[in-house]
């Protein structure tokens, strides 16, 4: 650090050409104390307005809070979700914290903080009080504007004395897993170096939206602002490729020679999108959505033209919705005979499918793809198996995708048949970060562990002591299904592997103990979803599939697994913090309250019930 409190570029040369860590200057922190003339009090309602469990929203002028009285104390924290602006007073109380009714974040309601994601933003946390029956809340009005708050963080202590081919913590993949478990450690006080890297050329951005909005530019859809990175100390490396790993060293070999030792590694480069093996598939014009340059392409040549769409996976039919009202035509190639059954089932498949028919997405089912053809170099038909030939401008592959670990395949890291990490819920000889190649070592962390503390739960740790791995291109332990090793796939799930993995790098012993929850958007409505419901062997609906205004339970024997709904907020919600509770809803129950409608028995959705 030079006296004006700047930080030279961090720059390394590999094959004599320069290249920069994402990491200019750090900006002067703010004062962490209020302005008082930037606060706020005001009464809200009498302590008799709200009964234990209940939550309201209410203005404090200048902005609004939401107020919460749960075992007989009053708490007051934003009233948006962080993540997408969900309103949380429709959303789900229980257990002390709030779940959002849209994607099923869950927040503190003591702290705010955030303790199931989607996100990464904390709540902000007001302060309330009690004066002659009356409820007070004292806020700030930049808390109840922005309604958000990023936890505190340490920063790296001494950059400037690091060799740049070795780091603490090395990262292999700037998506949710891997940016959550670089703040993560910043949050728990680490104060050692991290490193990031990226094959793509953006800073960590919101992936979902690639399918769902489909227009949005790097900078509209990015997790976090340049400057994030620089104030936190966290070296981004873009389009940086691993080729390889060496466990024995504790070096990453990238692709084009330059390697970087590490003391813990986290990998995290999820899933790679299948490509057609037909004839035709290199030519120009056929899409995979992998990068925010691939969504806006597509959404411009397909701009009154024709687009096939193969594939009725999520991305395929998400960008078939948003293309639906740009392109002169689209059409859906699938080989299933109806969109969705093996996730959603049969019935809400062929709900869904009607919906996009009548939004003029024209299906063929139960056939493939067996041929591109091409006029002067540019895609002109897509020929399938059945002898239908399509007219095409523009085509978009969504045939699924495979783990991106090929660059693991002799390093020594357990990898399935599928080619998935193999994460486990205990590592023997697990330590934390601590000494470091290079530095001088966190102060706040240490190489040996007092007493059998080895011993700890080291979750998502891989059959290497000190390698890790998160996100999509993993397997691990479900609580939710008697940990059974599972790979979800789920944004929401990336999330929280991202922060069980650098607990455990710091040696917490800490456990994944979540429901998974994601969900679609199809021209403006959505299906949420919750549980895990590989194998279900019935279905039972409540609700009209005709108009779109329904709940789906998921059952496998007398069990309710999932739940998936559209319209029916925030039922979802509800039964993730059900299973979150580790409550086991019978399929009787649910069959009572469909036979019954809104009169029927609901204690197994509140736990009142047995």
């Amino acid at each position: 650090m030079s006296p004006n409190g700047k930080a030279s570029p961090l720059i390394y040369k590999v094959n004599g050409t320069a290249r920069h860590y994402h990491l200019e200057e750090h900006p002067i922190a703010s004062n962490p104390y209020h302005n008082p003339k930037d606060m706020v009090e005001a009464s809200v309602c009498h302590v008799k307005d709200l009964e234990n469990g209940q939550m309201r929203e209410v203005d404090l002028g200048c902005g609004k809070a939401l107020l919460i009285k749960e075992s007989g104390e009053f708490h007051a924290v934003g009233h948006k979700c962080p993540h997408y602006g969900a309103p949380l007073v429709k959303g789900v109380l229980s257990r002390g914290r709030v779940r959002c009714p849209w994607h099923g974040a869950c927040f503190n309601i003591g702290t705010g903080d955030i303790e199931d994601f989607p996100g990464l933003d904390s709540l902000p946390r007001f302060q309330v009080k009690i004066e002659k029956e009356k409820v007070y809340i004292r806020a700030s009005k930049q808390a109840l504007q922005t309604q958000k708050r990023t936890k505190m963080m340490a920063k790296c202590i001494s950059l400037s004395n690091y060799n740049l081919s070795s780091t603490n913590v090395l990262i292999i993949g700037a998506g949710a897993a891997g940016l959550v478990c670089a703040e993560t450690l910043r949050q728990e006080g680490f104060s050692d170096r991290i490193v990031m890297c990226t094959m793509d050329r953006h800073l960590p951005y919101d992936r979902p939206k690639l399918s769902k909005s489909m227009d949005s530019h790097p900078e509209q859809i990015a997790l976090r602002p340049k400057e994030f990175f620089c104030t936190y100390d966290i070296e981004v490396l873009t389009e940086m490729q691993v080729a390889a790993v060496d466990i024995k060293s504790k070096i990453a070999v990238f692709k084009d020679g330059f390697k970087m030792e590490y003391n813990k590694l986290l990998i995290a480069t999820g899933n790679m999108p299948k490509a057609l093996s037909c004839k035709g598939k290199e030519m120009e014009n056929v899409f995979n959505i992998r990068t925010p340059e691939d969504a806006n392409r597509v959404v411009k040549l397909a701009t009154s033209k024709n687009v096939v769409i193969v594939g009725a996976s999520f991305l395929g039919m998400e960008v078939a919705a948003y293309l639906a009202e740009r392109a002169h035509s689209v059409s859906l190639v699938e080989l299933e005979e109806v969109p969705f059954k093996k996730f959603f089932g049969e019935r809400v498949g062929r709900a869904v499918m009607k919906m996009f028919e009548s939004n003029r997405v024209k299906f063929y089912m139960q056939t493939e793809v067996s041929e591109l053809r091409e006029q002067e170099g540019k895609l002109k038909e897509v020929v399938l198996k059945s002898g239908k030939v399509l007219r095409a401008d523009v085509c978009v592959v969504g045939v699924g995708a495979v783990p991106a670990t090929g660059f693991l395949k002799q390093s020594g890291i357990n990898i399935d048949s599928k080619g998935f990490i193999v994460v486990n819920k205990v590592s023997p000889g697990a330590a934390p970060v601590g000494g470091r190649a290079g530095g001088t070592g966190s102060p706040l962390l240490t190489e040996e562990l007092p007493g059998d503390s080895k011993l700890l739960p080291q979750m998502m740790q891989t059959n290497i002591p000190g390698v890790f791995a998160a996100g999509d291109a993993v397997t691990f332990p479900l609580a939710l299904r008697n940990n059974k090793k599972v790979n979800v796939p789920h944004w929401q799930m990336a999330h929280m592997h991202g922060r069980i993995a650098a607990l455990n790098m710091l040696a917490h012993g800490t456990e994944i103990n979540t429901v998974p929850y994601l969900w679609t958007a199809m021209f403006g409505k959505s299906i949420r979803y919750a549980g895990h419901a590989e194998g279900f062997d019935d279905v039972v609906i409540q609700g009209d599939l005709d108009e779109l205004k329904f709940v789906a339970f998921y059952t496998k024997s007398d069990e309710v697994v999932a739940v998936a709904s559209m319209n029916y907020d925030p039922i979802v919600s509800k039964v993730a913090e059900v299973l979150a509770a580790g409550r086991t809803i019978r399929k009787r129950d649910v069959e009572l309250f469909v036979r019954h409608g809104k009169t029927g028995d609901m204690s197994w959705l509140t736990g009142k019930g047995s």
